[in-house]
């Protein structure tokens, strides 16, 4: 068969048209975050189950950070405490992070334990994140958050209907303030009764 430059236009068309279209098909991004440093972390006044790092030069003259252990209240309790009645609601992050901490996993145990011995009581996870970064990127944030506290609970046997993920970003912050303190206190995820 011989090919003319016309029908070569014609096969190409599809061609030229299907790249067309995929690069059209871009996945939206969220924007970035501003690169804020943090020199320092000083731990938060009052609050329980967050831990406190701070920074220290290795002999390479790299700074590594250093993490202070920290002790749950109703941890060495036992679980029955624990299933009886969670007092700890609140799960926090570090910036720009939607991984649960070791140190969370206790608390997340114990509502696990009391929502898994109640099967008509309901939760709702809220996802919460500090004011640095665009509305949209934090809203997302915030519901990774949540949803990571939500993935936790099922894992530990809580039934998905007893579970709603919802974030509201930097709306509706817990500390006032463009500080460490006030940030740490804001990226988190509040479990409430419903």
């Amino acid at each position: 068969m011989k090919t003319t430059p016309r029908s070569t236009w014609k096969l190409a068309l599809p061609l030229v048209a299907a790249m067309v279209a995929l690069a059209g098909c871009e996945s939206t991004k969220l924007p970035e975050m501003s690169a804020v440093p943090v020199e320092s972390r000083t731990p938060l006044a009052g609050t329980a189950g967050t831990a406190a790092a701070t920074p220290s030069a290795s002999t390479s003259g790299t700074p590594q950070s250093g993490v202070a252990s920290v002790n749950l209240p109703g941890a060495a309790a036992g679980a029955t405490a624990m299933m009886a009645a969670p007092s700890q609601r609140i799960v926090y992050f570090d910036f720009d992070s939607y991984a649960i901490k070791d140190e969370f996993k206790g608390l997340i145990d114990g509502h696990a334990r009391a929502l898994a011995a109640n099967r008509g009581k309901r939760m709702v996870v809220e996802g919460h994140t500090d004011e640095r970064g665009g509305r949209e990127y934090n809203l997302a944030l915030g519901q990774k958050r949540a949803e990571a506290v939500v993935r936790s609970l099922e894992l530990l046997g809580v039934g998905g209907q007893q579970l709603e993920a919802v974030s509201f970003g930097e709306e509706r912050p817990a500390m006032q303030g463009s500080d460490e303190t006030a940030w740490a206190r804001n990226r988190r995820a509040e479990l409430k009764d419903r």
